[in-house]
Formats: C-alpha cells, sequence, structure tokens
C-alpha cells in the first residue's frame, strides 16, 4: 500500500511497492538486502549517504532508485549511471535487472566500494568506470541515469556523446526539474516530460528519449 497521493512514506511501502512492481526473486531479495546493509556500513567510513536518511534508507534511496526502472521497463542495452556515487541507482538497477550496467565515477573511495559491492553480490553485468565522463570511452547507452550529477545542460553536455536517437534519459532533478529543464534550449526541452517522483512529494523527475545534439545547445 501507499499513502493516498500515491508517495513511498514508509519503508514497509517502499519495500511493498518493489514487491508488486518487480517480483523479486529470494536472490535478488537477498542482494537488495546486502546491498543495503553494506551502504550503511560504508556510510560509516566514507560520506556515501546522509545520515539521516538511513532511517528511511529503503524509501529515500532503494525505491528512489528501482522507480527510474520502472520508468524504463521495456529498455534495453547499456545502461549508463553518471556519478553512480554510492550506486545509487545503478546497482539498484543491476540488482532488479539484467541490464548490462556502467557506472562512471571519478573518485577512488567510491569506486572500491562499488567494486566490492559488485563482487560480493556477482553482478557480472556491472562494470565500474574509475574517470571523470569526459575521460569515458564512448559507447551507445540505451539508458542515461543521473541522480546528482550536475546542473541539466552541463549533464546533457557532457553526456551528449553517448546518446543515440533511442536512448532514455532518466534524471531525477528534485524540486528544480521544470526550472533546470525550461533553461534549455527549445530543441532539447522538446525530447523531455516530467514524471512525479513515487519518494517525495517536492521532487519530479526529467524522462526524455533521443539523441542530444550539442550543436542544438545555441539554437533558441
Amino acid at each position: 500500500m501507499t499513502s493516498p497521493d500515491g508517495i513511498l512514506a514508509s519503508e514497509d511501502e517502499a519495500r511493498g511497492w518493489i514487491a508488486k512492481a518487480f517480483a523479486p526473486s529470494a536472490g535478488q531479495w537477498a542482494r537488495l538486502e546486502r546491498f543495503a546493509a553494506m551502504l550503511v556500513a560504508e556510510s560509516g567510513r566514507q560520506n556515501l549517504i546522509a545520515a539521516s536518511t538511513i532511517p528511511i534508507l529503503w524509501v529515500r534511496h532503494i525505491a528512489d532508485s528501482a522507480q527510474l526502472l520502472a520508468l524504463d521497463r521495456d529498455g534495453e542495452g547499456l545502461w549508463v549511471d553518471l556519478g553512480s556515487g554510492a550506486g545509487l541507482p545503478g546497482l539498484v538497477v543491476a540488482i532488479l535487472s539484467e541490464r548490462p550496467m556502467l557506472l562512471v565515477e571519478s573518485r577512488k573511495r567510491r569506486c572500491e566500494f562499488l567494486r566490492d559491492v559488485v563482487g560480493e553480490l556477482g553482478l557480472d553485468h556491472v562494470e565500474v568506470a574509475e574517470a571523470p565522463l569526459e575521460k569515458v570511452a564512448t559507447r551507445p547507452a540505451g539508458t542515461i541515469s543521473a541522480r546528482a550529477f550536475a546542473p541539466l545542460d552541463k549533464l546533457l553536455d557532457l553526456s551528449a556523446r553517448f546518446s543515440t536517437e533511442s536512448t532514455r534519459w532518466l534524471l531525477p532533478k528534485g524540486r528544480n526539474a521544470v526550472k533546470e529543464l525550461a533553461l534549455l534550449p527549445p530543441a532539447w526541452q522538446r525530447m523531455f516530460h516530467v514524471e512525479q517522483s513515487r519518494t517525495d512529494a517536492d521532487s519530479q523527475i526529467l524522462v526524455g528519449s533521443g539523441q542530444i545534439a550539442a550543436q542544438q545547445r545555441g539554437k533558441r
């Protein structure tokens, strides 16, 4: 069950929504539980997630990440998660699906944690790229996600070379989604629409489809 406005407001609601939306196997549930435990433990050593979010980990981080997969159920091809940090949303998506996943993260300690999780959970379809996005080799992406990577215009500029005509963009942008979208060139604006977050009444997700052409930036 969810609250009347459809927002997941408790840990039980978050778990219940994941069970209904994805019907995870016993193995997937075990991996989600282990990832959650590793995330909390590692946050005591490095600042992966805010301490205030640990009591609502399943709402704020697990379901918040899983909702992006729910918006791209029919997607295929490589999923590229930009600025993956703690593996959110990339590792949650990788646990709940077989999509090949590329986690892009420039910080060494974050990457060490990501590789530890990938190894322990046996996520053979996940690759960690320890480098700034600018130095990652170009590969066509079926889906591009970014949970807290950069302002929208910079994010699109940096990741444009990974996009194709069939690329799906899944970009949580909090309460600034509409404002950031309005600042883009019209050609880019038309590629996106706004979805309400399932985990925060004040947050929204920019969902787009298509290829970003960097030369469109100057066209108004």
